[in-house]
């Protein structure tokens, strides 16, 4: 039998962006918006994305890495607050093997200069020793500088 785990773990990023609320809420909400900055690295291949931003809407990422791995994204949206706030929940699975499941709040306060404070939060519980906070913080981080550069 498996060794069964799971870890828990919060995390916060914080992110000041030189636009204002509406603009950065956009790069969540709108698909094609989306789809410049919540992609994977460039040797990727059969990427696929849906995104339906709505409260009870449901979102899909997934795309293979170098080594053949298949990397899937589901989400669910449970409170959309236009320009201020933004929750889902989602699981991560590598081919078939549930990874880890977490609770995401992504905060919006608009700042002096037209700029937006946005504070990512994510709840996770990392299972089997397939993943951890670190690694998920890392991946975050590195794709909310995508988001930055697409602002």
């Amino acid at each position: 039998m498996t060794q069964r785990s799971a870890l828990h773990n919060t995390f916060t990023i914080t992110r000041v962006y030189d636009a204002p609320p509406s603009r950065v809420f956009a790069a969540f909400a709108d698909p094609k918006a989306k789809a410049k900055w919540f992609s994977p690295p460039p040797d990727w291949v059969d990427v696929k994305q849906s995104v339906e931003f709505r409260v009870g809407g449901r979102e899909h990422s997934s795309a293979r890495d170098s080594s053949g791995v298949m990397h899937v994204f589901d989400s669910i949206y449970y409170d959309i607050v236009p320009d201020a706030r933004i929750v889902y929940a989602y699981d991560m699975h590598l081919n078939e093997q549930r990874i880890s499941v977490s609770l995401t709040t992504i905060d919006l306060q608009a700042e002096a200069g037209g700029r937006t404070k946005l504070t990512f939060t994510e709840q996770g519980v990392y299972l089997d020793g397939y993943d951890d906070a670190k690694a998920r913080e890392e991946g975050t981080t590195w794709l909310l500088g995508k988001l930055g550069e697409t602002l």
